[in-house]
């Protein structure tokens, strides 16, 4: 009996892997066409066609288009969060410059390497927020939180330049998600089809020298 057991276990685990292959395969494919698209512009047979699936078979495993988005912005804030997560483990110990370096290159690369999620991501936002808003809230809220608080408490010990915490995090967000969001401008603007990676270092160095001369100002 025990040996039936197994190999039914076994099998019920094989089942989930496959299932979560294919939600993953779905959701790669669901991020670029809601990036190209956004949410109301994006069919469920257009993300299914690219993911080598007929509209009902991609729908048993998401049964509607929301669900679908829903998981993709998880994902896209799972992988997010965990990239910026240096300000949120950092120390008394640690110097604000390499804590600040590290979290400045994170969001370059993820500008780098998930422009899509990115793009899904602020689309989302500036629409409002209207379909993710409390996921918004509940996660990415406190974190910012927090990395104010860091930052604060850099200033109050005179490790950092007397700044507006609050504003000085909207910058960088800003300065390093452009790279992603507003690519195809950048790279028109300096007469490419795409940003380089050598376009990504000379923003790293560009930004790390504008934010960096908060904590040797401090100094």
């Amino acid at each position: 009996m025990a040996g039936k057991n197994e190999v039914r276990t076994g099998a019920a685990s094989r089942r989930m892997q496959n299932r979560d292959r294919v939600e993953a395969d779905i959701a790669a494919v669901a991020v670029r066409v809601f990036a190209e698209c956004g949410y109301e512009g994006t069919s469920v047979a257009a993300i299914a066609e690219g993911a080598g699936l007929s509209k009902q078979n991609l729908m048993y495993y998401f049964p509607t288009k929301l669900e679908l988005y829903r998981r993709v912005l998880d994902g896209v804030l799972d992988d997010w969060l965990e990239r910026m997560s240096s300000l949120a483990r950092t120390s008394d110990e640690d110097a604000p410059a390499d804590v600040l370096r590290a979290y400045v290159q994170a969001k370059l690369r993820f500008s780098r390497e998930q422009p899509y999620a990115s793009r899904v991501y602020a689309m989302e936002v500036i629409g409002g927020a209207q379909l993710y808003g409390e996921q918004i809230r509940e996660r990415v809220v406190p974190v910012l939180k927090r990395d104010i608080e860091v930052f604060e408490r850099w200033i109050a010990t005179g490790r950092m330049a007397p700044v507006n915490a609050t504003h000085l995090l909207f910058a960088i967000w800003a300065m390093t998600q452009s790279y992603a969001d507003f690519a195809p401008q950048m790279a028109l603007v300096l007469g490419r089809r795409q940003l380089l990676k050598k376009d990504y270092d000379e923003a790293e160095e560009t930004i790390l020298a504008l934010v960096l001369a908060t904590t040797r100002a401090a100094g």
